[in-house]
């Protein structure tokens, strides 16, 4: 099943607290980048994000996105708009930091 863009539009509103937040389509599901750093996905309507050490205090579980990828965390609360800009910003700061 792919994402409905109704799906991809509220996550981006969700995501209105951070600047330069980019959203590439990707066969029916859509990368989700923030400053340029590739940070999660929307994938059958469920926003994932990059397993990284800084993230693991929100105590998310981890979900697939789909077949033979890698595990990422599912971001449940994504009503939560500060803490979803918390998430990405912890998640972006550690990835840009393995660069």
């Amino acid at each position: 099943m792919a994402t409905t863009k109704e799906y991809k539009n509220f996550i981006l509103e969700q995501l209105n607290l951070l600047n330069n937040i980019t959203c590439k389509p990707m066969m029916g599901e859509y990368l989700l980048y923030y400053n340029g750093i590739l940070f999660g996905g929307i994938y059958d309507d469920r926003l994932l994000i990059k397993i990284v050490d800084s993230n693991k205090k929100y105590n998310m579980q981890k979900s697939i996105p789909y077949k033979s990828a890698k595990p990422m965390y599912l971001v449940d609360d994504i009503d939560n708009q500060e803490n979803l800009k918390n998430i990405v910003l912890d998640t972006c700061k550690e990835l840009l930091s393995k660069k």
